[in-house]
């Protein structure tokens, strides 16, 4: 499904933030990108839904290739991506419901399709209590859970997180990794990047571990080495 052959990427001429890049994620795989912060992991990110470009090598995404899709056509690509970081961003004077609903709209759906829509998403969150709900109501797992519902808003087949329990405490980090498993068990491809080494062991699934701008372990049901 996503494919990186020898992808470089670097910043004001000298910072290398990646080198090299092998990389193959296959469809319907549950993949955590682990290593410190600095480390690469969130320029990973930015190359797969085409923010960033790479200076060299190829991002392919089911064939197309990243680095050189036009810029008219990033907007429906990343809509088969839907993306969670830790800062979540959510519309503080909407609702749950509304700021799902938003990301619908902007994308021109229709709003019949909105309003059968959005309470499935809120469901599968665990959310369907808090539709109407603003974020200054919910706690923070909360949040994060509308968060996620919102990058599920287009039924998308690639689902990135990154650091997205990194505000949160341990029984809300395990609850947000819970609902990532299940999304994936659903069929949706997920990516996660973190450092929190006891939720990477415990997860056991693919563990890709990246240092320096380098994969340095890439181990099937494995561990975060660092």
């Amino acid at each position: 499904m996503i494919k990186f052959d020898s992808v470089t990427k670097t910043y004001n001429h000298s910072n290398q933030a990646i080198k090299n890049i092998n990389l193959e994620i296959h469809k319907g795989e549950f993949l955590s990108l682990v290593g410190q912060s600095g480390a690469g992991k969130s320029t990973l990110m930015k190359l797969i839904i085409g923010e960033e470009k790479p200076d060299s090598g190829r991002i392919l995404i089911d064939d197309i290739d990243v680095a050189r899709i036009r810029s008219m056509d990033i907007p429906y690509l990343r809509r088969k991506i839907g993306v969670v970081f830790q800062d979540i961003k959510l519309l503080p004077n909407r609702t749950a419901f509304e700021n799902i609903a938003f990301a619908m709209e902007v994308a021109g759906e229709r709003v019949e399709d909105i309003k059968s829509h959005v309470p499935k998403i809120l469901e599968t969150v665990g959310l369907e209590d808090k539709a109407k709900a603003f974020p200054h109501e919910m706690s923070g797992g909360e949040r994060q859970r509308v968060a996620i519902a919102r990058a599920l808003a287009h039924n998308p087949v690639l689902l990135l997180a990154d650091e997205p329990t990194g505000n949160l405490d341990s029984i809300n980090a395990w609850d947000i990794i819970q609902l990532l498993l299940k999304i994936n068990k659903d069929g949706t491809t997920v990516i996660l990047a973190t450092h929190a080494k006891d939720l990477v062991n415990s997860i056991k699934k693919r563990v890709v571990t990246i240092e320096k701008g380098e994969i340095v372990y890439d181990q099937e049901k494995g561990k975060y080495v660092l």
